[in-house]
């Protein structure tokens, strides 16, 4: 019996001794994954098809904080911090052993300027979305858009009626104006202003196309406003000559 006893007492010794020393290992490798020093990532790598966002800036953004090892490293928070840069509109974030954090930016695409006059930084991206950026990166000709606040979708669907079709007619958009009942103004770049209202709007825009050649053969003066608001025909506005062009 005692030798029996003996026998128990020691395998149990030897048991315990093996869960203590493989609990021990275990508690080490944690804590060695989760020190940055130990597993620490060394690389960062930033892609996508960047325009108006500079890498640098990504890279600034996630080393102002500290990353972690490569193993406590959380990439949902990562992709978090990212997506509240102005610019990024989606990003993703994984990690590539040994010690590498790969980055992929998809870029806001900005369609136009948001109500310049109240808010000089906004912008209106091709989603429909108003955001505040930098808006001294933007280097191509965006259209200015002024509406109510509460209606940026309405604003742009309007926008998108007309655009093309003036557009395939030669004419360039750059400003739309949304009133709070919803009347439309459109500036061109030619410096004409056409006066749509708040119905049949793509058929007005169709008219205004239509009698253009009539107008430009009415005078040499230069047209200020189109008036298309009527069931029949348009009124036009002409712009007054500057004392220089009256000197001529």
């Amino acid at each position: 019996m005692a030798a029996i006893r003996w026998q128990f007492w020691l395998g149990l010794s030897f048991f315990t001794s093996v869960v203590m020393a493989t609990l021990a290992g275990a508690i080490w490798l944690y804590y060695l994954a989760m020190d940055a020093n130990q597993v620490p990532i060394n690389k960062l790598v930033v892609q996508g098809e960047l325009v108006y966002l500079e890498r640098s800036d990504v890279r600034a953004l996630l080393t102002g904080e500290p990353l972690g090892s490569f193993f406590s490293a959380d990439v949902n928070e990562i992709r978090q911090r990212l997506e509240q840069m102005p610019w990024v509109e989606q990003a993703s974030v994984r990690k590539e052993w040994p010690d590498v954090l790969q980055v992929f930016i998809v870029e806001r695409q900005p369609l136009g300027y948001w109500n310049a006059k109240q808010r000089p930084n906004a912008l209106v991206s091709t989603k429909g979305r108003v955001f505040e950026a930098d808006v001294s990166r933007i280097e191509v000709l965006l259209p200015y858009f002024e509406g109510p606040e509460n209606a940026v979708l309405e604003t742009l669907e309007y926008y998108q009626q007309v655009h093309e079709l003036l557009k395939i007619n030669g004419h360039q958009i750059t400003a739309l104006r949304l009133s709070e009942r919803f009347s439309v103004e459109v500036d061109l770049l030619a410096g004409i202003t056409l006066r749509l209202g708040r119905e049949a709007i793509v058929e007005r825009v169709q008219r205004f196309i239509d009698l253009f050649p009539q107008i430009v053969r009415q005078r040499a003066t230069p047209i200020a406003y189109v008036d298309l608001r009527y069931d029949t025909g348009v009124a036009v506005g002409w712009k007054q000559p500057t004392e220089k062009q009256e000197r001529e």
